[in-house]
């Protein structure tokens, strides 16, 4: 069956926008203050998966809601099951954006949104390829099963739940990271140093916070601090620090000897730490060469200076490589000190094959104790995962990746997770192209408009090669 995919797409273009912007519209950033068993990372990731739902639903597609942790799309039948994993969930928006983060905008040919790129556009795209082939009543030989998550960018804790009431299916992508492949993922833990808070003197931190997620780069970080030391002395220092560190930032005397400093970089995705500038290491680096004492010292050593810039773990004495998967790299993303409560710092790691996270966790408090009280390891640990070029799946995407851009396909290797990862013969698919400018998890997301066609006829293209 000869299908002209190109055309297909191009006779949906104005409704896959509109669905889209509908999507992209809804604030679905986890909220745990208003959880519940009925919503349970909160109403925005419910809201949106329910909104999904719909848009199948009209277009004539089996659905189900798997209890508000996921929704399934089903089409075709057969006895293997190809799987496409997205999410509608989001990071925070933050702050820098010129436009309403939930509100979509055109500008330019670039659709602006929080979501636009990671994961909803893509997910659109992938979600048109299927109606395209259920339109045109393509015959199938597989059952595609589209599952859509609600918690990709916290804990995953959707899909801990889904698979308990579902198998597996037995090979598929997922929407959400690069053109041509991403065949192999590091793997992924988040390891909390703990301090204890209690600090007396000259100086005296009072509360120190940064950051959103462990998986973005903190834009900006707040401190409210005591000082010996006259405002127009600490304004002097601090207006030389940030001409020498290119940052932004403003200090504010709240009362007599007591002040409140904001230090603001630049956000990024945490499986590129180096790409951002991290807010809460540049101001405990800032603060740290002050007369603090005690745990504030130790918290602002390790912030500041163990920290500071340090994306590979050298400092932190667990800096590997691998051949294949490459480095290991380190986000710093969540600080918070408290006087009376103490400390925590977020450490995500994504780490090549030939370390683990016990490994990483015990080089921490052993390289660290003299500053911490303890290392606390999260729930979650994702080991390094990877598809081999040669497996039958990954060959079909790149072929089917070359034949619609004439460039020629290659397996990648990348520290950012998807659920891709989720199926033993999974992978990531699109929807960025090479060359494209990645701002995922940072302000003015967008995804250029022309490539959410084109992604959509690279997916439909290989939903019918993998399924037919």
């Amino acid at each position: 069956m000869t299908i002209d995919f190109n055309a297909e797409v191009e006779k949906r273009k104005e409704s896959l926008k509109e669905d889209l912007f509908t999507l992209l519209a809804i604030d679905s950033v986890r909220d745990d203050t208003k959880a519940s068993a009925e919503e349970p990372f909160g109403p925005g990731p419910v809201k949106a998966m329910k909104q999904f739902l719909e848009i199948a639903k009209r277009d004539g597609f089996n659905t189900r809601n798997v209890d508000n942790y996921v929704g399934v799309v089903e089409y075709g039948d057969g006895a293997e099951t190809l799987g496409i994993f997205a999410h509608m969930d989001v990071v925070p928006a933050g702050s820098g954006w010129e436009s309403d983060p939930f509100t979509p905008v055109v500008k330019d040919g670039k659709i602006y949104a929080r979501g636009a790129s990671d994961d909803k556009g893509p997910t659109t795209a992938a979600y048109y390829a299927l109606k395209i082939l259920k339109d045109l009543n393509v015959p199938l030989s597989k059952k595609i099963r589209f599952v859509i998550g609600t918690d990709e960018e916290s804990g995953w804790g959707d899909m801990d739940y889904y698979f308990t009431k579902e198998d597996k299916p037995d090979f598929g992508f997922s929407p959400d990271a690069e053109f041509p492949i991403i065949n192999g993922e590091k793997g992924n833990v988040t390891e909390y140093l703990i301090f204890d808070g209690a600090n007396t003197g000259e100086f005296t931190l009072e509360h120190f916070s940064g950051g959103l997620r462990e998986n973005m780069v903190p834009e900006s970080a707040k401190a409210i601090f005591t000082a010996n030391l006259s405002f127009a002395d600490l304004e002097e220092d601090f207006e030389a620090f940030k001409v020498a560190h290119l940052v932004g930032g403003a200090l504010a005397e709240i009362e007599a000897g007591k002040f409140e400093i904001e230090v603001v970089g630049k956000s990024a995705h945490g499986a590129s730490p180096q790409t951002g500038v991290n807010g809460a290491a540049y101001l405990a680096r800032f603060l740290r060469v002050y007369h603090f004492s005690d745990n504030a010292k130790k918290f602002l050593e390790i912030a500041g200076h163990i920290l500071y810039q340090d994306h590979y773990g050298r400092k932190l004495g667990v800096a590997h490589k691998d051949e294949k998967m490459g480095v290991l790299t380190m986000n710093a993303g969540v600080f918070v000190f408290d006087l009376v409560n103490g400390g925590k710092i977020s450490l995500n790691f994504r780490f090549p094959k030939g370390i683990d996270a016990p490994t990483i966790q015990a080089s921490l408090a052993k390289n660290l104790a003299d500053y911490i009280v303890r290392v606390e390891q999260g729930e979650r640990v994702h080991v390094p995962h990877y598809v081999p070029v040669e497996d039958e799946l990954v060959a079909t995407l790149l072929k089917v990746y070359e034949e619609h851009t004439g460039e020629v396909g290659y397996e990648q290797i990348i520290g950012g997770g998807t659920f891709g990862r989720l199926m033993e013969r999974g992978v990531a698919y699109g929807a960025m192209f090479p060359g494209y400018t990645d701002t995922m998890h940072q302000a003015n997301e967008f995804i250029v408009e022309e490539d959410l066609y084109r992604a959509a006829v690279i997916y439909a293209d290989a939903i019918y090669r993998l399924a037919k």
